[in-house]
């Protein structure tokens, strides 16, 4: 049936209207599962706490508090900072997976891909083989400087072409990979302390973690957020966003630093977690569409989701003991990417 181009126009509201409906239930939704997993968080673990003693716990004022308690001290030292660094490592890690995919208009792109968490890794095993680093507060600032120092050099040489960009991170994975090894067979405390941060974990970190780097994750997550509207206009084509008037060059140079700060501050956080920031996005897609200014704010909220769930999950499956976050993330992850390449090969994209 054929319509007019005034009915056409008629129409277009509407569907508008409905979609911003429905993007705004998603994120309802996903707010309402954030807080709940936040309180399984608090909640469950290998030492199961009355919520009335978690309540007591987080309320100073509260009658009864009294961090000698062994339950109240659990949730207050323990479970408290995992999982505030739960939420800013999540949040992180849902943003940029989002920018990176975005910018890169590549659906499998994220901080590993480019190299990003490779370089972390390097300056960790540095830090700790040669300048003799041994806490996770000193872990943090070696992480942020390789994750951002190995970002400059991928978009300096890829010059934000998505295929550059993609080439010059492998090729920066395959060059530090064997580095990373040498160093560690050379180093037997390298290996024994690196081995615990690798696995990717949000315990053994406390709050002045999160005190160290929030400003950057702040800076990050505003620029994602600018960009998100230029990013719906880039994966039109470079063509058609500047058609549109986009500063094309200046999109991506926003990019970039944002992935700097965001995969820095990621890595820094949990260490390297894989597939949250590659799966995360596609989730975000399938629920809202393709406008970013939808798919930002909602994989905002299933970064924390995604890799709180995975650390609570890992408190739980073996009983007495706990699973790291990075480890449960993968396995969770790794289905989830194949059913996505398969959807993706079914369509014929």
């Amino acid at each position: 049936m054929l319509t007019s181009p005034a009915h056409d126009v008629a129409e277009r509201p509407p569907t508008r209207a409905r979609r911003s409906r429905r993007a705004t239930v998603v994120l309802a939704g996903a707010l309402l599962l954030l807080a709940a997993v936040v309180a399984a968080s608090l909640l469950l673990g290998v030492r199961s706490v009355d919520p009335a003693k978690v309540w007591t716990a987080l309320v100073p004022s509260a009658p009864g508090h009294d961090l000698g308690d062994p339950d109240q001290s659990v949730v207050a030292q323990l479970r408290v900072p995992r999982t505030v660094l739960g939420l800013l490592a999540g949040l992180a890690l849902g943003c940029v997976g989002t920018v990176i995919q975005g910018v890169t208009r590549n659906p499998i792109a994220d901080p590993g891909l480019l190299g990003i968490t490779p370089g972390a890794s390097l300056a960790v095993v540095s830090a700790v083989s040669f300048a003799g680093v041994t806490t996770p507060l000193g872990f943090v600032w070696f992480a942020f400087l390789g994750a951002a120092l190995a970002a400059l050099v991928v978009f300096s040489i890829g010059r934000a072409q998505p295929v550059r960009l993609a080439l010059v991170g492998a090729a920066l994975t395959a060059f530090v990979t064997p580095v990373i090894a040498l160093v560690l067979l050379r180093d037997v405390n390298a290996f024994n302390q690196y081995r615990f941060w690798a696995v990717g974990s949000l315990t053994g970190r406390g709050l002045e973690t999160a005190e160290a780097l929030w400003p950057f994750l702040v800076v990050g997550v505003l620029l994602a957020a600018v960009l998100a509207p230029r990013l719906t206009l880039l994966a039109m084509g470079d063509d058609v966003a500047r058609a549109l008037g986009q500063n094309v060059g200046l999109t991506r140079a926003m990019a970039a630093a944002t992935i700097v700060l965001l995969a820095g501050t990621a890595t820094a956080f949990a260490g390297p977690i894989a597939l949250v920031g590659l799966v995360v996005p596609h989730a975000a897609r399938r629920l809202v569409g393709t406008d970013y200014r939808w798919i930002t704010p909602l994989a905002a909220l299933l970064g924390p989701v995604v890799l709180l769930g995975a650390d609570v999950v890992g408190r739980l499956v073996v009983p007495g003991s706990e699973i790291e976050a990075g480890v449960v993330a993968a396995f969770i992850g790794a289905p989830v990417l194949i059913a996505v390449a398969r959807g993706r090969s079914v369509a014929g994209v």
